[in-house]
């Protein structure tokens, strides 16, 4: 009679420990949904210490839609009426953030420059190649890095009648279907870097619609590693930058770059809060073969950047991206 009775208790606990445990997954996923809302909405909340920790998540923060996607496929199979509730924050945060960027574009209207942003890798087996592909854009400037030798020469060659203007300094160089003028070398070189390291110019656009200060940088590269993200080289690089462009006597101006970064992290806020950015589109241009984010910028002051967008791989690991800038 006492084996029965303890037989049936137990069984009257199994039966309910199911029904308890869905109940607590589905709090479980509707936390995680309200700390990645949090996450999302208040990226400039989070320190930037141990490892730059702020930066390495807003340098990926875009992908937070795709953890949402996770969740909600997740809270689905669960039949979680709580956790989908949950999803409605970042939901609503990343379409807020994020959901201008999926939209077309406004078309263009008649001040505007066609720019071309590409790191070309000294390492590209195809330069001429890579040139011709870009003067097929149609852009008015093409803004490249990473030029080497012998490769700067095919550049020049290929670009030569398409682009009658240009000018290299060190390992950048800006490509132009209108006068240039006022060509100087940008020095962004941070302390810790030897000397010789030269990646940052400036020369004025003589457009048909005024003078543009166009900008070509090429930011230090971080590396993400077991402490972290090392950016502090890239962080320095793009606060004399910044100083640069705050200095800068003529008002229209139009950065071109590989940034090295994404503008959601917080190592740019000495561009980005100066500067406008894309105003639609992702284009995801690194690396070539699986973009990931879009560390090659168009961005501009008195003046608006369209729809911003990648073009087909070249020889770089790289992929260029072509926006429209409309001045003021």
């Amino acid at each position: 009679m006492v084996e029965r009775a303890g037989s049936g208790a137990v069984a009257a606990e199994t039966s309910v420990v199911p029904g308890v445990g869905k109940r607590r997954r589905g709090w479980v996923l509707a936390g995680l949904a309200v700390v990645l809302g949090g996450v999302l909405g208040f990226h400039r909340l989070v320190p930037n210490w141990p490892g730059r920790l702020g930066s390495l998540i807003e340098s990926f923060l875009p992908w937070g839609g795709a953890l949402v996607v996770v969740l909600l496929v997740v809270s689905l199979v669960r039949r979680s009426a709580v956790a989908l509730v949950a999803l409605l924050l970042p939901v609503g945060v990343w379409v807020d953030t994020f959901g201008g960027l999926l939209l077309p574009g406004e078309e263009g209207g008649g001040r505007e420059l066609v720019v071309v942003q590409h790191n070309v890798s000294d390492e590209n087996r195809d330069p001429a190649g890579t040139a011709r592909a870009l003067a097929d854009s149609g852009a008015d400037l093409v803004a490249l890095e990473e030029l080497v030798d012998p490769q700067l020469a095919a550049y020049e060659k290929a670009l030569a009648a398409d682009y009658p203007h240009h000018v290299v300094r060190g390992t950048v160089g800006l490509w132009s279907k209108h006068p240039l003028s006022g060509e100087q070398v940008v020095d962004i070189k941070p302390r810790s870097i030897e000397e010789g390291w030269s990646r940052g110019l400036r020369a004025v656009v003589r457009s048909p619609y005024g003078d543009v200060a166009a900008y070509v940088a090429h930011l230090p590269s971080v590396r993400v590693g077991v402490s972290g993200l090392a950016s502090q080289r890239r962080d320095e690089s793009a606060a004399l930058l910044g100083r640069a462009i705050a200095n800068e006597s003529v008002e229209s101006v139009i950065l071109l770059g590989d940034l090295n970064g994404v503008v959601e992290d917080r190592g740019l806020r000495p561009l980005t809060s100066q500067l406008a950015f894309a105003e639609s589109g992702f284009a995801f241009s690194f690396p070539a073969a699986f973009p990931l984010a879009r560390i090659d910028q168009v961005m501009a002051r008195s003046a608006a950047v369209g729809h911003i967008r990648t073009l087909p791989a070249t020889g770089s690991d790289h992929l260029p991206v072509v926006a429209r800038v409309a001045l003021e």
